[in-house]
């Protein structure tokens, strides 16, 4: 029983909630080799660090001997998942999802083992689905009990539109896990009303019902917002190591420690035994290099990781980097700010113009990357560490 609860402590780690965790407990004391599903609509090209807080838990249940299903929702993805959009989302095209299908495949076994994940795409069983079978599905749920997700009702309530193929997205995917035959679905916090929707589907299909885990949303660069592309606050898979390593090295002291939870493979003993040398004077900044080391070794290999780190190491300075950086706050105007008011609003420059002379003399630097072109503009959620000079630094958030 030990070694249950050992197994049950480990796929806790991080989680929001467990639906039900002794329903998970009875699977696991079961012996029987769990069938663990997510599902991913390929709707943009690039996976992300927060992307990956599911991949992560999914490499724990795969590493305890689990069946992983990684399934790619090509079908979904062309309606486009409306959780948490305030309009009806515009479908992508079967070219578009198809496309960014194949570079999922690829990324995602930096993580898993490709040769003990099974990976399914939906249009195989909803291609074949029949306007028939459709009905059957759809009669397994009501309006009233659709309006009960919270962006569907603010949505009603507020008089905007929605589609009725939107209505469709959660029953969809319920549906795949009668047809994968889920013992555990994973998704994020914001997806519990359509992981809740494959039980219900399941015991009206005389199934067991799936243990439903969510896992909570990752903050992107800025610390505050989800990680999201469209913020410019993500941290990319197939960022460059160097890139990739900066940008780690830019999060704030605090947010390091969350995206350690969430994101390293290191034991929770280990990681409180890090945090306790931090507490104890060890440099905030040699744990983070901990954590970028580990994460770009993860995606590029420990060469590339050990290259990014010294490359590090050099553009500031063998460690020159202040630890006590100042944090400024800026709010930009209408949405975006640009680099030379950046430079003045965080105090870096005495003026728009010493900005613009700085930046063309090649003295000015965003996450150790040279700046060259002074008309950037960056949007509100933007979080960088500028430099300009060999002294002056600055952890810079655009609200």
């Amino acid at each position: 029983m030990q070694v249950i609860d050992d197994a049950l402590a480990e796929l806790k780690r991080g989680a929001a909630q467990i639906l039900t965790e002794e329903e998970l407990q009875k699977k696991l004391v079961s012996g029987k080799r769990l069938r663990v599903k997510a599902g991913f609509d390929p709707t943009a090209p690039d996976l992300h660090l927060g992307h990956t807080v599911l991949i992560n838990k999914l490499r724990q249940f795969q590493l305890q001997g689990h069946q992983i299903v990684f399934l790619i929702g090509d079908f979904t993805g062309m309606i486009g998942d409306p959780t948490g959009k305030n309009i009806t989302r515009q479908p992508l095209s079967r070219d578009q999802v198809l496309s960014n299908a194949v570079t999922y495949r690829e990324q995602v076994f930096g993580i898993l083992d490709p040769e003990l994940t099974e990976v399914a795409f939906n249009s195989t069983w909803m291609s074949k689905m029949t306007a028939e079978g459709l009905m059957r599905l759809a009669a397994h749920h009501t309006v009233a009990r659709m309006l009960e997700r919270e962006d569907f009702s603010k949505r009603h309530r507020g008089g905007q539109p929605i589609a009725i193929h939107e209505f469709l997205y959660p029953l969809i995917q319920g549906y795949d896990s009668v047809v994968l035959q889920a013992d555990v679905e994973l998704g994020g916090t914001d997806q519990t009303f359509n992981l809740l929707v494959g039980r219900q589907l399941q015991a009206a299909h005389d199934q067991s019902e799936q243990v439903v885990m969510t896992m909570p949303i990752l903050e992107g660069l800025d610390g505050v917002q989800k990680m999201s592309k469209s913020l410019g606050n993500t941290i990319a898979i197939k960022d460059p190591p160097d890139q990739m390593f900066g940008k780690l090295m830019s999060i704030s002291d605090s947010l390091m420690w969350r995206y350690f939870e969430l994101l390293s493979f290191r034991s929770l003993e280990d990681l409180g035994a890090l945090k306790s040398d931090v507490e104890g004077g060890l440099n905030p900044r040699d744990a983070k290099i901990q954590l970028a080391q580990e994460i770009v070794t993860r995606f590029h290999g420990a060469a590339q990781a050990d290259r990014a780190q010294q490359e590090f190491i050099q553009r500031f300075q063998k460690g020159a980097m202040p630890s006590d950086m100042p944090e400024v706050n800026l709010s930009a105007t209408d949405g975006v700010m640009s680099i030379t008011h950046l430079l003045k609003s965080a105090g870096l420059v005495a003026s728009t113009s010493e900005g613009l002379r700085l930046i063309r003399q090649g003295a000015v630097r965003l996450d150790g990357e040279k700046v060259s072109d002074a008309g950037l503009v960056f949007p509100a959620g933007v979080n960088l560490v500028v430099q300009v000079g060999k002294r002056r630094f600055a952890r810079v958030k655009i609200a």
